[in-house]
């Protein structure tokens, strides 16, 4: 590609680089300049203007942009594909899910040529309909074919939209004497409307491991949520204990992730059982939302996905919180 200053006598068919004020209106940059626009310039007084050439090895950015988000996406489902527009191409999502990609993709496509640009969300970032997925930007106004299939190889099929397929939910709420009680659910119903999904039952029960079991036996959702009412200290607590009673398994205790740090979660048969802590009374950004979209999208949650949590884990602070990070005054 050839850029830089040409008499405008010599402009048609060339690429506008930058935007012109003219008595008519602005000329856009960008813009491949017609018989017309050369006239209008002239008629202005200009006697120069700054241009792109395409060679003939070149792509256009808009057929370029286009060209490299649909190897992005490849034969996934649920993303739309923007109209290219300024060499720019977003992706986004037709229903709300959880943002599965190769980041190791992205970066090789990156690394081909500077002028040719994937941004994406963050991998597993939870994402509302609408939401952008991606950005693929071409600086240039052009880019060389060569290059362009390059990216476009090493960025094929670099992400897809994990959908819901767990879409109700029951919510057990474990009750103490003078505790919490009913406070928080509708921070958890939001959370679940947010996957598309409904808590289809409340069971109130007493923080028992007998009564837990049993509402576990009878829970109607797709996936089981127990809000405790006195914090899970430890894998031998009342709430993993009735989720093993019940004949269920606790994949895991614990998260690298503050508020969340005394979530767990499992299944009882093939339903998914999550343990939500006090903390997720609160409607700020929680543990309980990274686990809960993941498993509500059929995500499978390892012990290394859950190490990774940890960077980027420290979320923002709850008014609520019964240990504040800072001690006043310091």
């Amino acid at each position: 590609m050839k850029f830089g200053p040409v008499p405008v006598a010599e402009a048609e068919g060339a690429i506008l680089a930058h935007s012109v004020r003219l008595p008519e209106g602005r000329l856009r940059k960008g813009v491949t300049l017609t018989a017309g626009h050369v006239a209008q310039l002239q008629a202005a007084g200009l006697s120069d203007v700054s241009v792109a050439r395409l060679g003939p090895g070149d792509v256009h950015e808009n057929d370029a942009a286009l060209h490299l988000a649909r190897a992005v996406v490849g034969t996934a489902s649920g993303i739309e594909v923007s109209a290219p527009f300024t060499g720019r191409v977003n992706l986004l999502a037709q229903g709300p899910g959880v943002v599965v990609l190769h980041p190791e993709q992205i970066t090789a496509a990156n690394a081909v040529d500077p002028m040719i640009t994937v941004a994406s969300v963050p991998a597993y970032q939870q994402i509302a309909p609408g939401g952008m997925i991606a950005t693929v930007k071409i600086i240039a106004y052009g880019v060389d074919q060569d290059c362009l299939a390059q990216a476009c190889d090493a960025a094929k099929s670099a992400l897809r939209l994990a959908q819901p397929i767990y879409t109700s939910a029951s919510l057990i709420i474990s009750e103490i004497p003078n505790g919490p009680g009913a406070k928080g659910v509708e921070a958890i119903e939001n959370r679940m409307a947010g996957l598309g999904g409904t808590i289809c039952e409340v069971i109130p029960v007493a923080h028992e491991e007998e009564a837990l079991c049993r509402a576990l036996g009878r829970a109607k959702g797709d996936i089981v949520l127990i809000l405790t009412g006195s914090a899970t200290s430890d894998i031998g607590d009342t709430g993993p204990q009735a989720l093993i009673k019940a004949g269920g398994e606790v994949q895991r205790f614990g998260l690298p992730v503050d508020p969340g740090n005394l979530l767990f979660f499992g299944h009882l048969k093939d339903k998914p059982i999550i343990g939500l802590p006090g903390s997720a009374r609160s409607p700020v950004l929680h543990g309980a939302d990274w686990i809960l979209s993941r498993l509500a999208c059929g995500i499978a949650v390892t012990d290394r996905d859950i190490a990774a949590m940890g960077v980027g884990g420290l979320l923002k602070e709850i008014p609520t919180r019964p240990q504040p990070r800072r001690v006043k005054g310091k």
